[in-house]
């Protein structure tokens, strides 16, 4: 194992941040790093808004299921999957943007990911912690409009950033026999796989709340899924000119 590999490894969310502030040129130092990231065709389909303390982290804090953690990180940005500079730069070469496809979507939202995690790994090799907040999109219209977002620009995810004030125990992922496969999909052991994932995050919750939780993996997963997930996401992005075909 080679250092790279030991600090993806080693990855946590971070919630508690220490009053350290993080420097402009830090900040900029991780999304220059981000852009390093592969981009589909060279499309860089992303933007990024900070939102510093204050009012508007507050309400974003509110907006994302009132999670404190998010107005008391020292640094917290939007990471926004954008088509909005596109449908710029076919208008200064005098072309029509085809756009609402399903495929720039996945392929913007694909290489918002891309940079983010970049981002996430250059801080992580700073020694600054993070936290990704997908709770953003409880209330994505409302976000959207406090961001000023235009139509083809729409808010993924956010991302605390700060000197950690905690180290939680790094929590267990599947196995890798999991989710490689060889040649097929088919895997005859996959019950069994889980049925053994679940003793492990039954044992990791138990001993992360002191006994307070007693939860495996499927059963997480089992009740998560029977519910709706954000129904509302779809109209929002066909709203903004994503999803229409």
């Amino acid at each position: 194992m080679n250092d790279v590999i030991g600090l993806l490894n080693a990855h946590r969310s971070i919630r508690a941040y220490k009053k350290i502030p993080v420097s402009q040129g830090t900040v900029e130092a991780i999304v220059q790093a981000g852009q390093a990231s592969a981009t589909s065709s060279f499309i860089q389909a992303y933007s990024i808004i900070q939102v510093a303390q204050g009012e508007a982290r507050s309400q974003l804090a509110a907006l994302a299921a009132n999670q404190t953690f998010i107005a008391e990180a020292p640094v917290f940005l939007v990471v926004c999957a954008d088509m909005q500079r596109h449908k710029m730069a076919c208008d200064m070469n005098g072309a029509d943007m085809l756009s609402g496809y399903a495929e720039q979507f996945i392929t913007s939202v694909v290489d918002s990911a891309l940079l983010a995690q970049n981002m996430v790994i250059a801080a992580e090799s700073m020694g600054l912690g993070i936290c990704y907040v997908g709770a953003l999109r409880n209330n994505i219209a409302e976000v959207s409009d406090l961001l000023g977002l235009p139509d083809l620009v729409v808010p993924l995810f956010g991302l605390c950033i700060g000197y950690p004030s905690e180290k939680p125990d790094i929590k267990p992922r599947l196995p890798v026999k999991a989710v490689l496969r060889q040649e097929r999909y088919d895997d005859p052991e996959a019950l069994a796989t889980l049925q053994a994932y679940d003793e492990l995050t039954r044992e990791y919750y138990q001993t992360r709340t002191g006994g307070q939780k007693s939860q495996s993996w499927t059963e997480q997963m089992a009740a998560k899924l029977a519910k709706e997930s954000r129904p509302h996401i779809l109209a929002f992005m066909q709203s903004k000119g994503f999803l229409l075909k």
